[in-house]
C-alpha cells in the first residue's frame, strides 16, 4: 500500500484523537490537496508550523497504529473472510 493511502487509512481511524486546526491541516493537505504554503495562508499561520504539525500527526498515526493494531486487525479480518474457515480466524484475530 502507498505510504499516503496508508496515512490517509489510519487517520480516517484514528482521526477523532486529533485537535480540530490537526484535523484541518491534514485533511487540507491529503484530502484538499493544498501544499503547506496554501494551508498556512488559509489559517494564518507560519509554513513551518504547518509542516511540524503535519510531522506530529504522522508520528502519532503511527503510534496509535503500533499500539492498538486497529487498521492491522482489520485487514486481517478482511483477508480472513476470503477463506472457508474464516470465523474461526476471525476468532483468533479478536482474542489476540
Amino acid at each position: 500500500m502507498k505510504e499516503r493511502e496508508h496515512q490517509i487509512q489510519l487517520y480516517l481511524i484514528y482521526g477523532k484523537l486529533f485537535t480540530e486546526n490537526q484535523k484541518k491541516i491534514f485533511e487540507e493537505y491529503y484530502f484538499e490537496d493544498l501544499s503547506l504554503s496554501e494551508i498556512a495562508e488559509n489559517m494564518n499561520m507560519s509554513k513551518s508550523y504547518v509542516g511540524k504539525t503535519l510531522q506530529i500527526i504522522l508520528e502519532r498515526l503511527k503510534h496509535y497504529e503500533e499500539t492498538l493494531q486497529i487498521n492491522y486487525k482489520n485487514n486481517l479480518i478482511i483477508n480472513a473472510l476470503e477463506s472457508k474457515n474464516y470465523k474461526v480466524q476471525i476468532k483468533k484475530i479478536i482474542s489476540g
